[in-house]
């Protein structure tokens, strides 16, 4: 039977060392593109370095641990090693917020100084390294600083080299198709995604709801279709920027880059695709679609011949992009499937009650009474809760189906020994009373031994 773990690393430290890992995967990753040269690493190791305030003897470390056991090796080991929420009060801060904001270029050691002389934190109270992650989670690193401050400067166009470099992908409303329950027009939503070097237009579709899923549905079949990416470039909708996102980037090795707010010249390029969607949706309310798969149908004919394989201003020698991307010798870096199912699942966190079961989605599921009280991983697929994965500390992980209730009750279950009450064969808490009202009785009799000795041999005593 399996047994949730009793040790003082439990399922909120789990969570955060998955978070842990997910930040530094993307802290490494442009050290794991391949084909980097000795001089190449040094200097993006050195970038890293001035952008972070964390050492390169710590990125060297990370760097082995995730060549030698992937995601996992750069989990935290133990909760000694997490950054616990409490570990620069709220407060504090704050005031280390202020501190940067007034003098972007203080160093992480001169905020802590300035924070111990003015009284609001104790010598040795604040690491450095622990402030400067704060700071970074808040959006006021030293990089970050810097970044906001040439946030008026214009843009300049760049273009990757190869193929798979980097992927651009955005969201464009669709028109409206009469796909309601009762045949009521409902507005469709577009998502593409686009080679970088080559603008070649890698996956495609139009989707019936505005969420995350119709993302990660579009990104996975690009992904099947072509391989993983070096990169990935997106705007900060909610549909691209969540912990979903994160965590199957991570999981797959491939950097995630998120576009500055309201900057619209660092998108331009997939947002130029979108503008020439237009023309595809003018000649589509021609042709009055009526469903979903006949839009997506005039959609994938109108990608190839009146856009893939049409010749691109921007590209060498104006050729297409199609031509660009068949003939760009760079290997399409393809995983297996199993991978990739484990990396695009979801997760969420559930309380086992007193029956043993968790509630998902207004479903009770079975756990075990044995874990009755914790707090479990829930692992799934979106597009098909049946089965759930259950993972917890310690324990291998298992799979759940959703709780059959029949005609009679099912014999109540047997609580596990640390739920049940422990015998005893005396009362702790009569007897450690006892003890402390015997040294009480002692000290009074002490008290008035003393005063009877001052009354009755004066003041040399």
């Amino acid at each position: 039977m399996l047994k949730p773990s009793e040790g003082d690393f439990n399922m909120k430290d789990h969570k955060k060392a998955d978070e842990i890992a997910v930040q530094r995967v993307q802290l490494l990753s442009p050290l794991l593109v391949e084909g980097l040269d000795g001089a190449k690493v040094k200097q993006l190791k050195s970038q890293i370095c001035e952008e972070t305030g964390i050492s390169e003897r710590t990125i060297r470390r990370y760097l082995a641990q995730y060549i030698n056991n992937g995601f996992d090796g750069l989990k935290p080991k133990g909760k000694g090693q997490l950054l616990r929420e409490d570990a620069v009060p709220p407060e504090i801060l704050d005031q280390a917020i202020l501190l940067r904001r007034e003098v972007p270029n203080r160093s992480i050691a001169q905020i802590i100084q300035i924070l111990e002389w003015d009284g609001l934190a104790l010598p040795g109270q604040i690491k450095r390294s622990t402030l400067q992650e704060k700071l970074s989670e808040k959006g006021y690193s030293s990089y970050q600083m810097k970044m906001y401050a040439s946030s008026g400067i214009a843009t300049r166009r760049f273009q990757r080299k190869q193929r798979n470099s980097l992927w651009h992908s955005d969201i464009k409303y669709g028109p409206y198709l009469p796909i309601g329950p009762n045949g009521e027009k409902k507005q469709v939503y577009m998502v593409a995604f686009m080679d970088d070097a080559t603008r070649y237009i890698l996956h495609t579709e139009f989707y019936p709801t505005l969420n995350a899923t119709i993302v990660e549905d579009c990104f996975r079949k690009t992904i099947m279709k072509y391989g993983i990416p070096g990169s990935v470039y997106f705007d900060n909708g909610k549909q691209y920027r969540n912990k979903w996102m994160k965590r199957a980037c991570s999981k797959i090795g491939v950097k995630l880059v998120f576009a500055r707010p309201y900057s619209p010249e660092s998108t331009g390029k997939i947002e130029r695709f979108n503008r020439v969607v237009d023309s595809f949706l003018d000649e589509s309310y021609l042709e009055k679609p009526k469903t979903l798969d006949q839009l997506n149908q005039l959609f994938n004919v109108w990608i190839a011949e009146c856009y893939q394989n049409k010749s691109h201003s921007a590209l060498k020698d104006a050729q297409s992009s199609s031509y660009m991307f068949k003939s760009d010798p760079k290997a399409l870096n393809f995983i297996d499937a199993q991978t990739l199912t484990n990396a695009f699942l979801h997760f969420e966190e559930r309380k086992v009650d007193k029956s043993g079961c968790i509630s998902f989605e207004s479903q009770k599921y079975e756990v075990g009474v044995q874990f009755a009280g914790f707090k479990v991983d829930v692992i799934f697929d979106p597009t098909d809760t049946e089965v759930l994965t259950i993972e917890y500390e310690n324990c291998p992980p298992f799979k759940v189906r959703k709780l059959q209730i029949g005609e009679r009750t099912a014999k109540k279950p047997t609580l596990p020994e640390r739920l049940t009450p422990a015998p005893a064969s005396s009362s702790r808490l009569l007897q450690a009373a006892t003890v402390k009202n015997k040294l009480r009785n002692e000290q009074v009799l002490n008290a008035i031994s003393y005063h009877s000795a001052m009354k009755e041999g004066g003041t040399n005593v």
